[in-house]
């Protein structure tokens, strides 16, 4: 062992030595810049010049705190700190962490050594830490995860690598992390999806992001071991196509956020696996149309991100059928969506939220949703043509104006009324003399429809106005006469009389009543007796 070796056990035992000896005086030395509280075990060194760990603190702290200052790395003097339970390192200059450095830090819950620029850690880095739940390593400088580096923290919930340089993983660099639930590699260099080994020694993981990487797409069961994975982050990952075994074994996700990606369909065939999804940002990607049915596998989907997706065009007829339970829909920024037909958005009974901002719309259909039942609506920046088809609209946002919850609509044309507040127009100035085009359609088809019933029953009035003259003289009446005149008939005669028409006139007579005598003769019956 080096002069040098020892000489720095010995300065370090005298440190120790005098450290101690400042606790039994109940004194500290606190640093400059430094707030340190001797009753809360607490010391937090804000921004500052420090560029090595202070050497006189309380051992006894539990908390300590240097964020954005100067240090450069870690030394021996960490190991005076024991009793830590919190720690936090992050924004400082740290290219390089000691083997062991936290080898009496049996305590410690949390590690931050976020934003430093640290390049390399191993199974070694972390030795002693078998308490730790977090350990925070964000934007740094590593490049890869070597074998089990993690394995001596079997109590890590929470472990952040994401904003690294990271390009390869070993398949065996998470073992031993039996009890993580979070786990961030978003941000990296990563050119495929981790291997099956790397999943299958997180039986516990909850939570997976792996945004922002270059995958293109995700290998047939890529995640089929994590049986427990409820959120699932691939943003930003190069994604040009998901096949459909791609999702398989996530029947307990509940979150997926696919935005901003290169796809060019709707993954639908992938979404069956996903009967307990419930929330789905799949915006800013390249697909032009939205077609019928396109996320019927989501059962339980009730909150739908689809923005910013600068080809989408047109969301069809039926897109959401199966999504019945939908309560919140985001259908905004689609610079080119000028498409929304009336049964686009239907059989949607749960929805609360509809925005559908700066898109492309012109004119909206008033059964496309049952807008008086939502509590929040924005239709703000659509270049909308403020005539008679959006009086429906301009009576909905003044019967919600006091509320707030719905976004002011202006108009781009007619350039009359541009920039102007469809809810301030009165109805002549959008070329509604007697109210909305449907009303005066459905009061146009009911005029249409009395008069045809009024000159139908006027026509069979009057070809039937003889028969109704009789019927209102009574049965009594006609009876009589009925068998006078059939006194002068003989039997055979008057079972061959055919009955009378509507007008009452004897086929036979040419046109005048006849009646007959004795002999065959007839002759003409006074219009008194009929």
């Amino acid at each position: 062992m080096s002069l040098a070796h020892h000489l720095g056990l010995f300065l370090g035992l005298c440190l120790v030595l005098l450290a101690r000896l400042q606790m039994a005086r109940g004194l500290a030395n606190c640093p400059t810049g430094c707030e340190c509280d001797d009753d809360t075990l607490m010391v937090n060194c804000g921004e500052g010049t420090l560029d090595v760990l202070p050497i006189a603190l309380n051992p006894a702290i539990q908390r300590l705190v240097i964020k954005n200052n100067k240090l450069k790395t870690i030394d021996s003097s960490m190991q005076f700190y024991a009793q830590l339970t919190f720690l936090d390192l992050s924004f400082n200059d740290m290219v390089s962490i000691p083997e062991r450095s936290f080898a009496y830090h049996a305590k410690l819950q949390e590690l931050h050594l976020d934003h430093n620029k640290i390049g390399q850690v191993s199974n070694r880095t972390f030795q002693g830490l078998s308490t730790i739940s977090v350990l925070n390593l964000r934007g740094n400088l590593i490049a890869e995860l070597e074998y089990r580096t993690f394995s001596p923290m079997g109590k890590l919930a929470e472990l952040n690598l994401g904003q690294n340089r990271i390009s390869h993983i070993d398949p065996h660099a998470l073992d031993g992390l039996v009890n993580l639930r979070v786990l961030y590699l978003d941000d990296n260099t990563l050119t495929t999806v981790p291997d099956e080994l790397t999943f299958q020694a997180l039986p516990s993981l909850a939570e997976l992001y792996l945004g922002t990487n270059s995958f293109m797409t995700i290998p047939s069961g890529a995640f089929q071991d994590l049986k427990g994975l409820t959120l699932l982050d691939l943003r930003g990952a190069g994604l040009h196509n998901i096949s459909e075994d791609a999702l398989k074994g996530l029947e307990a996700l509940r979150s997926m956020d696919l935005s901003d990606n290169r796809l060019v369909t709707i993954p639908t065939a992938a979404f069956q696996k996903l009967g307990r999804l419930e929330e789905l940002n799949i915006g800013q990607n390249d697909f032009e149309m939205i077609s019928s049915g396109a996320f019927a596998g989501l059962r339980e989907l009730r909150h739908l991100e689809l923005t910013g997706a600068q080809r989408l065009r047109r969301v069809e007829s039926g897109a959401f059928t199966g999504n019945s339970n939908l309560e919140h829909l985001n259908l905004s920024s689609n610079k080119q969506l000028s498409e929304l037909p009336a049964t686009a958005l239907g059989g949607l009974p749960h929805l609360s939220t509809v925005v559908l901002k700066a898109n492309q719309l012109s004119t909206l259909d008033e059964g496309l949703v049952p807008w008086a039942d939502l509590q929040t609506l924005d239709l703000s920046e659509n270049p909308f043509v403020c005539d008679c088809r959006l009086l429906w609209l301009r009576h909905l946002l003044l019967s919600r104006n006091s509320s707030g919850q719905y976004a002011p609509v202006m108009c781009a044309y007619p350039s009359a009324l541009r920039d102007l507040p469809l809810a301030q127009l009165a109805e002549p100035l959008l070329g509604c003399a007697h109210g909305a085009a449907s009303k005066q359609a459905i009061i146009g088809i009911l005029v249409v429809v009395c008069a045809a019933l009024i000159t139908t029953l006027a026509l069979l009035l009057y070809t039937c106005r003889r028969r109704i003259r009789e019927l209102l003289k009574g049965h009594s009446a006609l009876g009589r006469k009925e068998r006078e005149y059939q006194k002068t008939f003989s039997d055979e005669e008057y079972m061959a009389r055919p009955p009378p028409g509507c007008g009452g006139v004897h086929p036979a007579a040419g046109g005048y009543p006849y009646m007959a005598g004795h002999g065959g003769s007839g002759r003409p019956i006074p219009v008194t007796e009929l």
